[in-house]
């Protein structure tokens, strides 16, 4: 999310970042996310944001937005139904907030489906956000969940192909229903595996080349070139996650985003003098793969 100095939402910078992405051809956008600071941001904020980038965006891609922030399942249920009125695609429930991290898998579950009697008719998805501690939805329930048709999107971050696979394999052949992965480790392997896309903080740096490398995996005459961006990918994991979301700003401040790298959050590294360097060399190294 773009913030003013005064860390109020910078509303001239998120639309000029909506049409970048539109640009790049994103083919969907996931709003009050974590690279959002949803941890940071009021009911308030995140609904008029949300309510923003829906009104930008006009139909032209799908947008799904977070919708589970409170303490007990129905204050949940009610901010689901609140934010889906923004007009938004589907609400995303966070894993780990369905259930402490105490408590068991089965307590889990059975928040999860009462968060689904609750919500009747509002389409979800599923994402296991880090943050307040990762909880990785086991494929043999997201299955019995995708059965239902309610839940058509699941952001996944196991950072393991073979829980993404198994995934893919217990949600074959259903309706409306795709999975997308985090972790660009393994974005070729995802991607072959039958992920409908990738949803990651690289995204955020260079989305056309995201979009390329889900248009191109497959294409044996591009082959060199897509493990290319694969090591690319692979070899800058920690710069782009090192004092992010500030270090994306900033590498898009690079590229010539009018955006700033003020942030709300509190507990990622500084920006210093040392990182820019890195991320000046990562835009230089990017530039050098000449993706077309």
């Amino acid at each position: 999310m773009p913030f003013c100095e005064d860390k109020s939402i910078d509303y001239a910078a998120l639309e000029n970042l909506v049409e970048l992405y539109l640009k790049a051809g994103a083919e969907g956008l996931f709003a009050n996310c974590l690279s959002s600071e949803m941890f940071e941001l009021s009911k308030q904020e995140m609904l008029e944001s949300v309510s923003f980038i829906v009104k930008k965006v006009a139909g032209r891609v799908p947008v799904v937005a977070t919708g589970t922030f409170s303490e007990t399942v129905e204050e949940q249920a009610a901010f689901v139904k609140e934010i889906y009125a923004t007009g938004i695609d589907a609400v995303i429930v966070i894993t780990s907030l369905m259930a402490e991290e105490k408590d068991d898998e089965a307590t889990f579950r059975s928040n999860v489906k009462a968060l689904l009697a609750l919500t009747d008719g509002v389409p979800l998805g599923f994402y296991e956000c880090p943050v307040p501690y990762k909880r990785v939805i086991a494929p043999d329930f997201l299955g019995e969940l995708v059965k239902t048709g309610r839940i058509t999107y699941h952001k996944d971050t196991s950072l393991d192909i073979n829980n993404v696979s198994a995934k893919i394999g217990g949600t074959a052949g259903a309706d409306d229903f795709g999975l997308y992965d985090a972790y660009m480790g393994h974005a070729v392997a995802t991607l072959e595996a039958g992920s409908a896309g990738l949803s990651c903080i690289q995204g955020n740096y260079f989305p056309e080349l995201i979009v390329w490398l889900c248009h191109n995996y497959s294409d044996a005459a591009q082959r060199d070139k897509v493990d290319q961006v694969q090591q690319f990918l692979s070899d800058n994991m920690g710069v782009m996650h090192y004092a992010y979301p500030n270090s994306a700003k900033y590498y898009l401040q690079l590229t010539g985003v009018d955006i700033n790298t003020v942030c709300r959050r509190t507990d990622i590294e500084e920006l210093d003098e040392d990182t820019k360097i890195k991320l000046n060399k990562l835009k230089v190294d990017y530039e050098n793969l000449e993706i077309a």
